[in-house]
């Protein structure tokens, strides 16, 4: 890793995101359908649940690729001098739970760029009869030429998807470093590479059922092709006609395919991180 600080996580980082995203990609599927407004069967059901794999192929490994080549390289500059802000060893904790959240955060930011307009493409071909596929979705966005145009129709959703990522990831990687130090000890080297997949498990299943909420909101602002809505109109509407429950619809989809995203996700991360450096050193 340190000889070659962009290529391991750029490639180990692709590698995560790819497979992460076509194992998981039905339950993905469904998690949308139960959260678009009019519910599971009006947007499609059982049908289709692939409906929309082609943008997913495309963004997982560069926006997976960004994020990680993000993280590593604010843990490596950061944590020194997170180390003296805190005083030193006996304040490692605090040291090391600030610079993975803000490296975490960071990378995420980085990762939306790609992430986005995948997401809004992905989730209009997944809830809609009338674009079977991510091409039909692309084009039905970029055809927006009035309006919000065509770039702000690919970021519809950016703000939301901020707001849902910076919570969710500030809770998932300061707890699974901590839970990956507990089992392998201060420097999380060592053990086997299924504590890595249990780890992401437990952190991911934890940030995703905390951030559903965040989540419903930007699936519904990413589905809303024809009209401008504030985050503000959007509450108050769930709120109107579906109640509290309306803001945690999909919780259990979403937090068994984060939960189990986050084992196949981190531990197909530290997999290639080892192969790839083997091969390149």
């Amino acid at each position: 890793m340190d000889s070659h600080p962009v290529l391991v996580p750029l490639l180990s980082g692709g590698a995560a995101g790819t497979c992460t995203d076509l194992f998981f990609f039905p339950i993905d599927t469904l998690k949308t359908r139960l959260q678009a407004k009019g519910g599971f069967f009006r947007n499609g059901g059982w049908h289709g649940v692939y409906r929309g794999v082609g943008s997913a192929i495309v963004g997982s490994s560069p926006a997976a690729s960004l994020f990680f080549l993000t993280y590593e390289g604010v843990n490596a500059a950061l944590y020194p001098h997170a180390q003296e802000w805190f005083g030193g060893m006996e304040h490692n904790g605090a040291a090391h739970a600030l610079t993975h959240m803000t490296a975490a955060i960071l990378g995420e930011i980085a990762a939306c760029t790609v992430r986005v307009p995948t997401e809004v493409v992905k989730q209009r071909a997944q809830a809609s009869a009338s674009t079977p596929s991510s091409l039909a979705a692309l084009k039905m966005v970029l055809a927006n030429t009035t309006g919000e145009g065509r770039l702000r129709g690919l970021y519809r959703g950016y703000m939301t998807t901020i707001m849902r990522e910076i919570p969710f990831t500030a809770i998932q990687f300061p707890l699974y470093e901590a839970l990956k130090r507990q089992r392998r000890g201060e420097d999380g080297t060592g053990g086997s590479l299924l504590d890595g997949a249990m780890c992401g498990a437990v952190a991911g299943g934890i940030a995703a059922a905390a951030t559903t909420p965040l989540d419903v909101l930007k699936t519904r602002v990413m589905l809303h092709a024809t009209r401008v809505t504030s985050l503000r109109a959007l509450v108050a509407e769930i709120a109107a006609e579906e109640g509290a429950r309306g803001f945690f619809r999909g919780i259990a989809p979403r937090t068994m395919w984060i939960s189990m995203g986050g084992a196949v996700f981190l531990g197909v991360y530290e997999t290639a991180k080892v192969l790839v450096s083997s091969v390149l050193t």
